[in-house]
């Protein structure tokens, strides 16, 4: 087994490592509950972290992730008046499509 990284909270570690179990990279997440811990142990170690169960895996994994990060930003005006941002492509509030340019 490899330690990938680091997440910021459990909730991220789970979305990245389901991210990863569904392109086909088995990954666990270990350290969920350490958080508990800080005060007692340094804040760096009680952190969640996502594990890969075979190290061939860790480049494509990490690519990944990478992409999972640049992943654009927008920011629209639906014809319903609702303001979209982030990474949508469909308004929430009426369901209609991202206007393309």
């Amino acid at each position: 087994m490899l330690r990938l990284t680091q997440a910021p909270n459990i909730a991220i570690a789970t979305l990245w490592a389901d991210l990863l179990c569904e392109a086909g990279m088995a990954a666990s997440v270990q350290r969920q509950y350490l958080g508990a811990a800080a005060g007692h142990l340094p804040p760096d170690q009680c952190l969640p972290e996502i594990w890969l169960e075979y190290d061939e895996h860790a480049t494509p994994a990490r690519s990944l992730l990478q992409a999972l990060e640049e992943l654009p930003q927008r920011r629209w005006d639906c014809r319903c008046g609702e303001m979209v941002e982030g990474g949508f492509e469909q308004c929430w509030q009426c369901g209609a499509l991202m206007p393309r340019e």
